[in-house]
């Protein structure tokens, strides 16, 4: 079973207006890269981004508010649920991140899912420099590798919330990502 596109799908079910969600962490990886490891899958949640325009218009989000507290409702008994949802100022990303997503071709009837680009999920998996976001890395860096140069570039043009403990993270787990990416060379 993938945890993820089921979470999803029951989102969609709730739903009674078109929506998107841009979503990331393992449920990203799980759902938008090809022939990822069985574990990704395996996940009890799916994080998502809420973009600072779309919160500019809380009204016309009251659907997917609603649908996402009756998913999380329906799920309870599985252990499966929809509550992470970040503030995109709340993680880090590139400035353009949005200009950047991909689109997840999952074919709901009303929720269009996307998942930020490769660069922007290693940046985002950078916060808490933990082991398993570094494995999560690492499968990023095989399935699309990037240059030393893009990494950098990537760090420097970062938006990271103003935290120190995750502004110290980030700056600890980039000699880490650097030394990945030459090992795929």
């Amino acid at each position: 079973m993938n945890n993820p596109l089921h979470i999803l799908q029951t989102l969609d079910s709730h739903l009674t207006a078109a929506a998107e969600i841009t979503i990331f962490g393992r449920a990203a990886l799980a759902l938008g890269y090809p022939d990822c490891p069985a574990t990704f899958a395996t996940t009890n949640d799916v994080d998502a981004i809420l973009p600072l325009k779309w919160l500019e218009a809380p009204d016309e989000n009251l659907d997917f508010w609603q649908a996402q507290q009756r998913t999380n409702l329906e799920l309870e008994p599985t252990g499966l649920y929809l509550t992470h949802l970040f503030r995109e100022q709340e993680i880090i990303l590139s400035p353009d991140w949005i200009s950047k997503r991909v689109g997840i071709p999952l074919e709901l009837p009303r929720l269009v899912v996307f998942r930020p680009s490769t660069l922007d999920l290693i940046l985002t998996k950078m916060m808490r420099g933990d082991e398993n976001d570094l494995t999560d890395i690492r499968f990023l860096l095989q399935r699309e590798p990037q240059s030393e140069n893009s990494l950098r570039d990537g760090f420097a043009r970062a938006r990271i919330p103003d935290i120190q403990e995750i502004r110290e993270l980030f700056q600890a787990t980039q000699p880490k990502v650097l030394e990945m990416t030459r090992s795929f060379k």
